[in-house]
């Protein structure tokens, strides 16, 4: 374990892309830069334990705090990865891959209005793009300004 938390400064910078992948899970990556963004104070404008991130705390049904804590004590990547995998349900890496090939090509909001208009915004169909499609178009439109 490493108590010094190695964070990006996610109003610079976006956080990892939500197609990255760590451990199998879809968003942990994404999901591990913001909490440590905001335990460092450097969120910027994204949210740690939003609607995405509460996807997979579902999935596994664990805490959000409980992530948290331990991502406060400064673990690495890897070890946030076989905590993850040792708290909340159990799961088979087939059950994970399962879900997070679900959650990336067929999570669509397609129907929601803030969706739709997300979509709009950023001139993306919101028939045929899905929410990672929208994030990570998102992310590059925040930082090409």
């Amino acid at each position: 374990m490493n108590n010094t938390i190695q964070s990006k400064d996610l109003s610079k910078e976006a956080p990892r892309s939500p197609y990255m992948q760590l451990g199998g899970f879809a968003i942990l990556a994404r999901t591990i830069d913001k909490c440590r963004a905001v335990i460092a104070g450097t969120p910027g404008e994204y949210h740690f334990d939003c609607p995405v991130d509460k996807m997979l705390f579902g999935f596994k049904n664990i805490n959000a705090e409980d992530f948290k804590a331990f991502v406060a004590d400064g673990h690495t990547d890897e070890e946030i990865v076989e905590w993850v995998k040792t708290h909340g349900d159990e799961k088979t890496d087939d059950e994970i891959k399962a879900w997070s090939e679900s959650f990336r090509t067929n999570f669509s909001y397609s129907t929601n209005e803030w969706f739709i208009g997300e979509c709009t915004r950023l001139g993306l169909d919101p028939v045929t793009n899905t929410l990672f499609d929208m994030l990570e178009v998102d992310d590059v439109a925040s930082f090409a300004k």
